[in-house]
């Protein structure tokens, strides 16, 4: 057992959504490749749970698009 890592992972080149259980805080990311695919996963999990887009992100810093 050691001791736990103190930075955050880095995340990786595409888009991220983070899916979270009704009325929780915390969820989890889910990367997907193009635009499209995020799209179409958000359209699937927004049934059920609440849907936080995070937006496209390049080496491991988000891309703002104006």
């Amino acid at each position: 057992m050691g001791r736990p890592p103190t930075r955050p992972k880095e995340l990786r080149d595409g888009f991220y959504i983070e899916i979270r259980n009704k009325g929780s805080k915390t969820g989890v990311k889910i990367r997907r490749d193009t635009k499209e695919q995020m799209v179409i996963a958000i359209k699937e999990y927004e049934k059920t749970k609440d849907v936080v887009v995070l937006g496209e992100f390049k080496k491991g810093k988000s891309v703002k698009s104006k």
